[in-house]
């Protein structure tokens, strides 16, 4: 699995660029869904391809056993599940891995807009293994 692949990479520039204009303008506090809205508009003013609230089938030994659903799906390829809580917990991290998982992708973003400097609400989460734990960068 190659961690540095270009096109993420650029993809994630993109998203934390639209995240940090849209908590540039809103700040914390808000609710989850006014951030999402926000972002949302952000990547269309952007041209960003994204699928919000991308629904996907969960397979659990080649049975398919329901249905999981990403916050955004960029490009293709990119994760990006939103939160706008007190402090990021591992269980927020463990989600995004669920996802990365499902999708064969290698890493993915957890962002939590409730911080008052949104680097600080910045978490890069990498899978390690075919369906391993992951882990944060």
């Amino acid at each position: 699995m190659d961690l540095f692949d270009p096109e993420i990479e650029a993809l994630i520039k993109d998203v934390i660029g639209a995240a940090i204009e849209v908590h540039r303008h809103l700040g914390p506090g808000h609710p989850e869904s006014v951030y999402a809205n926000a972002l949302e508009y952000e990547f269309e003013l952007r041209s960003i391809q994204n699928d919000r609230e991308h629904h996907y089938r969960v397979m659990y030994k080649d049975r398919d056993v329901g249905e999981g659903r990403i916050d955004f799906w960029v490009g293709k390829r990119l994760t990006v599940e939103l939160k706008a809580v007190e402090e990021l917990a591992d269980v927020h991290t463990g989600q995004v891995v669920a996802y990365l998982s499902q999708k064969d992708e290698p890493v993915g973003l957890l962002i939590n807009f409730n911080v008052p400097i949104l680097k600080e609400g910045l978490r890069r989460v990498i899978r390690s293994g075919k369906r391993g734990r992951g882990k944060r960068a």
